[in-house]
């Protein structure tokens, strides 16, 4: 006997009958002599109508009374999930994220979980029910209602899974799995078996909308296997676990991009100690994350320093930076929205030389001109021009033989 961890995302619970479809796998897995926790999502819409719900009430909502409203559109879905698992038999118990409990900092809208109090729950399972938990959200020490920000039910189910011990953790979704690259941009695209902890939180961070890199982050510290699989067929999906030396024999596993990003340019800086830290600190104190990060080479005692930023903080982002490039005398700010981050990811980098070179002749090959490039340990980079995007997706594909599995032709 095994205790799973199950998320369905809103899609899965967009309505009453998909409801009834969840509260059938979730049977199934019960049967199979299973103890079964459930996380999910808000219906597919409703936090985005709660949200601007809230921007009409208030141009800026009070951030407390905004989790207060966000949080409630997963107490309709546990409760309609618990009653509709009973209606087919099953004894079910629902759960809001500040009745587990669990703990969050108190940073609202973006919370990070810091405990799970599991006691109830496991008073539960041993009985013999279903429990249902509420994605996105927890509870402060001070008994305030949080959410963890988009993505956050992923983050709640694999941190619900490392505190109860779980066998498993399955993501339910609308897609079968992890994919080489987006299918929907290339029909080539293959379905990994697997995927290592370090290449999903790569795939996540650098645009793959599979998972939340932060519950890539608690699945990686606590060893949590993760399953993604689709919530409309029945097909295995994909484990994200453990490096192992198969995975080491490609050198590259994925390809993917983002289009929600925007290029800054800080004009004429002078290059001198502290300067980008007068830059950069007004950014982080708004808590507006800044990726790739390039500076030129000094001229005359000044410089160029471009970075990149997500679209929606563009508006943020140029505020706090009029204000601090004129403080440090720069001569002035350009923004780029007209972008796009291509990115290479294996862990088979590590051991094959010759992966960048050949990533730049590919785009050089189709005329695509590299604006800028970040590399790590297992991922390559490249900020392009917007219009190339998909282009550029299906020629690093083809070119990585990504839509071979391992070891064929």
């Amino acid at each position: 006997m095994g205790l799973v961890v199950q998320k369905y995302g809103g899609t899965s619970v967009a309505d009453v009958e998909k409801i009834r479809n969840v509260a059938r796998k979730v049977i199934r897995a019960k049967e199979k002599g299973n103890s079964v926790v459930v996380v999910v999502s808000a219906m597919a819409g409703e936090t985005d109508r709660l949200i601007r719900l809230a921007g009409s009430a208030a141009e800026k909502p009070v951030w407390r009374e905004y989790d207060v409203l966000v949080s409630t559109g997963e107490q309709v879905t546990v409760s309609l999930l618990a009653m509709i698992l009973a209606d087919m038999g099953h004894s079910a118990k629902s759960y809001l994220g500040s009745q587990v409990k669990i703990i969050t900092d108190g940073d609202h809208g973006k919370a990070r979980i810091l405990k799970v109090e599991k006691n109830g729950i496991s008073r539960d399972l041993k009985s013999g029910k279903i429990v249902i938990v509420a994605g996105f959200q927890g509870v402060d020490g001070k008994e305030n209602i949080t959410t963890l920000g988009r993505g956050g039910s992923d983050t709640s189910a694999v941190a619900l899974a490392a505190a109860l011990g779980a066998d498993y953790c399955e993501i339910y979704t609308d897609v079968d799995g992890v994919y080489t690259t987006d299918p929907n941009v290339y029909d080539r695209a293959r379905k990994m078996t697997r995927v290592s902890y370090d290449e999903m939180l790569e795939l996540a961070s650098a645009g793959a909308k599979v998972l939340h890199p932060r519950s890539v982050e608690l699945a990686k510290k606590y060893e949590v296997p993760v399953y993604v699989k689709s919530s409309f067929n029945d097909e295995s999906g994909t484990l994200v676990t453990k490096e192992d030396k198969e995975m080491e024999r490609e050198a590259v596993s994925g390809v993917t991009y983002d289009k929600n990003q925007a290029k800054v340019t800080v004009v004429h800086v002078p290059d001198m100690p502290g300067v980008a830290a007068r830059l950069f600190t007004p950014l982080s104190d708004q808590n507006i994350i800044v990726d790739m990060i390039i500076q030129n080479s000094s001229i005359d005692g000044y410089t160029d320093l471009t970075f990149t930023v997500s679209k929606k903080d563009v508006g943020e982002a140029r505020k706090l930076l009029e204000k601090a490039a004129k403080d440090v005398g720069a001569q002035g700010l350009l923004f780029d929205e007209n972008i796009s981050k291509v990115s290479i990811i294996g862990v088979g980098m590590r051991s094959h030389a010759g992966v960048a070179s050949k990533m730049f002749s590919v785009l050089a090959r189709e005329y695509i001109n590299i604006l800028m490039i970040s590399t790590s340990e297992i991922k390559i980079s490249c900020v392009i021009e917007a219009k190339y995007t998909e282009l550029a997706v299906r020629v690093l594909h083809d070119a990585f033989g990504l839509d071979k599995e391992i070891g064929k032709i």
